[in-house]
């Protein structure tokens, strides 16, 4: 495993990532293009490309743009209604692990831009029944939400015959560089089988997990071919098209639209993710168990490139919230009916040897892409106000309970 010498990624990047002969990886390197690119002429391709979607004649939407209460939504929304004015169809899928913030955010975003938005809402007996099963087997309590939220905008795509989805941007090229900008990628069934997935559609669940019925997995299953070509569907990223900075993004939402930010203990960005429970929490710690790395170092490479960290900064992030102790495990366990304890024993068996050796019973040394970074960062000192300011929290002046359906209004 060799680290890139300008962020902290390393080639054990699960999404693939490469380095140069200078050391430096392929998304440092696809990262410069937001540089030197013409934005104002990809601004122009966007809306060349999106013209022969405008619906004239209103009887129908323009495009499909899936949302949340959290993460790019609001700019997302912004640029395609404000900006190319486009009619979007809002489609959202329901996580469980909702917080009284998120939904608070979706129901501001609905109101502020003035859109119709559907909701999907998969019963929770098959919700938990494939929870506990990719839990066990993937070492995964996010499969229904990843394959809820990738497939159902595609499903409205098909049934209401809106050809065009608008995404945000591609997360492996935001990333690892996977493709460039001019690339213009995408939305793909491969992409979202291989890595949203972790390899495994909908019905291959039903080969592996006797507990799992047809009844359980159908919601989540990708449209045909036939289907897709029939209403010529196809998903475009904006990424391609804007200088992609999703903290500046964030902030301006904030300031012109209200959008609502809160703090984590495992990461320093406190504009993502804000609408769930679980994903900086229970879900992250999966990813450091399996991976050895978790989301605060993708915030802190984020904020590399655009170079509002040095990178002994971001090391000293990673290395202060990664290991940071959960804080909504009981309403993880109460949600699911298992014990701490449990719970406990079943991820513990998802570790990677590779990154964790147990000393003893219960005690685990950690040995992950921060630890094996050569430079020590102890005594770096980071302004994080100056970085990032939460302005509420995810209980927003509730309680830190899931919110299965929650109010339609701030």
């Amino acid at each position: 495993m060799y680290f890139c010498q300008r962020c902290l990624y390393s080639t054990a990047h699960p999404l693939g990532l490469i380095l140069d002969a200078d050391g430096i990886c392929s998304g440092c390197r696809i990262h410069e293009e937001k540089d030197y690119l013409d934005w104002n002429a990809r601004w122009e391709l966007l809306e060349h490309q999106i013209q022969p979607y405008r619906n004239l004649n209103g009887q129908n939407y323009d495009c499909i743009v899936p949302v949340s209460g959290s993460q790019d939504s609001y700019y997302i929304v912004y640029l395609v209604k404000e900006q190319l004015g486009l009619n979007p169809l809002l489609v959202t899928y329901n996580k469980y692990f909702n917080t009284p913030l998120g939904i608070r955010n979706l129901a501001n975003l609905r109101i502020k831009f003035n859109c119709d938005i559907l909701y999907q809402n998969v019963n929770p007996i098959s919700v938990k029944k494939i929870t506990r099963t990719t839990l066990r087997r993937f070492g995964s309590i996010y499969w229904p939400i990843l394959a809820g939220q990738s497939v159902f905008p595609v499903q409205t795509a098909v049934r209401y015959q809106i050809p065009l989805i608008i995404w945000g941007a591609h997360q492996g090229l935001e990333q690892v560089g996977m493709f460039s900008h001019t690339h213009e990628v995408e939305m793909t069934r491969r992409y979202r089988k291989d890595h949203d997935l972790m390899g495994h559609e909908a019905d291959d669940l039903l080969s592996i997990f006797d507990i799992l019925k047809e009844e359980d997995i159908w919601q989540y299953r990708y449209p045909s071919d036939r289907d897709l070509h029939t209403v010529g569907v196809h998903g475009i990223y904006l990424g391609n098209y804007v200088r992609w900075d999703s903290k500046a993004q964030h902030e301006q939402m904030m300031n012109e639209y209200d959008y609502k930010t809160a703090s984590f203990n495992r990461t320093f960005d406190c504009y993502d993710y804000v609408d769930c429970f679980n994903y900086m929490d229970l879900h992250d710690l999966l990813k450091l168990y399996k991976h050895g790395y978790s989301k605060v170092t993708d915030h802190a490479c984020r904020e590399i490139r655009f170079g509002r960290l040095s990178r002994e900064e971001g090391l000293a992030l990673v290395r202060k919230h990664e290991l940071a102790p959960l804080t909504y495990i009981n309403q993880f366990c109460e949600w699911l009916g298992m014990t701490p304890r449990s719970l406990q024993f079943m991820i513990d068996q998802h570790r990677n040897p590779k990154f964790w050796n147990q000393i003893e019973t219960n005690k685990w040394e950690f040995n992950g892409w921060s630890m094996q970074q050569p430079q020590s960062v102890e005594d770096t000192k980071v302004n994080l106000p100056q970085l990032f300011t939460a302005n509420n929290y995810l209980e927003y002046n509730g309680d830190a309970k899931y919110i299965t359906i929650g109010r339609g209004y701030p």
